[in-house]
C-alpha cells in the first residue's frame, strides 16, 4: 500500500487566509464594523482565533487586508491590462467615455452593500488610526489614483487636455464630488450623476476647439 502524502499546508492555509478575509467582509456587511470581533470571524471562517492572531494584529488589519485583495480582484474585472499586466483605466481614445466608464463603475462599488460597509468603515477607522489610516490611502487609494493620472496624461500627449493642467488635482475633481455624497449621503449616487461630473470636470480641463 502507498503511503498516503502529508497535507500541503501551505494550500491549507490559503484556505484558511481567503476564509478569514471572506468571513470579516461578509460580517462587516451584515452586522456593521461595531459588533464584528475576531471571534466572530474565526467561527465564520471555521478557524481558531489564534490562527487570525498569528497573521494580523487586530480585526482591522484583518478588514484592510481583506478589502484590498477584493479591490485587487475588482479592478481586475474592471481595468484593461497593459503590457506589463497591470490595470488601468481604459484608454479608448474618448475621455469623457473612459471616465464615464470608471466613474459608473466607481459608483456600483460604493453602493454594493458588500464593499459599503468595509470601506466605511476603514474610512472612519482610519481617521482615529493614523497608521491605519496611511496603510488604507497607500496601499488601496494611491494605486488607484495614480491610473487616474496616467489616464489624464495620456490625454495631455493626445492633445485633448491642457498642458497647465495638474493630473493630480483634476482627478480630485472627479473623485471628491462623489466621495462627498456618498460618505454624508446627502442625494442618491447614481450613473447619471457620475456623467455629469464627468462632463462638468471636463468643461475645465479640455483644450476648446
Amino acid at each position: 500500500m502507498a503511503a498516503q502524502k502529508p497535507p500541503d499546508s501551505s494550500r491549507r492555509s490559503d484556505r484558511s487566509h481567503r476564509a478569514i478575509c471572506d468571513a470579516a467582509l461578509a460580517l462587516v456587511g451584515e452586522i456593521g464594523y461595531a459588533r464584528t470581533t475576531i471571534e466572530g470571524i474565526a467561527a465564520r471562517a471555521g478557524v481558531g482565533k489564534q490562527t487570525i492572531y498569528r497573521w494580523w494584529p487586530s480585526k482591522a488589519a484583518v478588514l484592510l487586508e481583506a478589502f484590498l485583495e477584493e479591490s485587487a480582484r475588482r479592478s481586475e474585472e474592471l481595468g484593461e491590462a497593459g503590457e506589463d499586466g497591470a490595470y488601468g483605466i481604459p484608454d479608448t481614445g474618448d475621455l469623457a467615455a473612459d471616465l464615464k466608464f470608471v466613474l459608473r463603475a466607481t459608483v456600483d462599488g460604493l453602493n454594493d452593500p458588500v464593499s459599503a460597509a468595509p470601506t466605511r468603515a476603514l474610512a472612519a477607522e482610519g481617521i482615529i488610526d493614523p497608521a491605519l489610516g496611511a496603510q488604507f490611502v497607500g496601499n488601496l487609494l494611491e494605486p488607484q489614483l495614480q491610473l487616474y493620472v496616467t489616464r489624464l496624461r495620456a490625454a495631455q500627449e493626445a492633445g485633448q487636455v491642457r498642458a497647465d493642467i495638474d493630473p493630480r488635482i483634476a482627478l480630485e475633481l472627479l473623485i471628491a464630488p462623489l466621495t462627498h455624497r456618498w460618505l454624508l449621503r446627502t442625494l442618491p449616487l447614481t450613473h447619471a450623476y457620475a456623467d455629469q461630473v464627468v462632463d462638468l470636470t471636463l468643461r475645465g480641463l479640455l483644450i476648446q476647439p
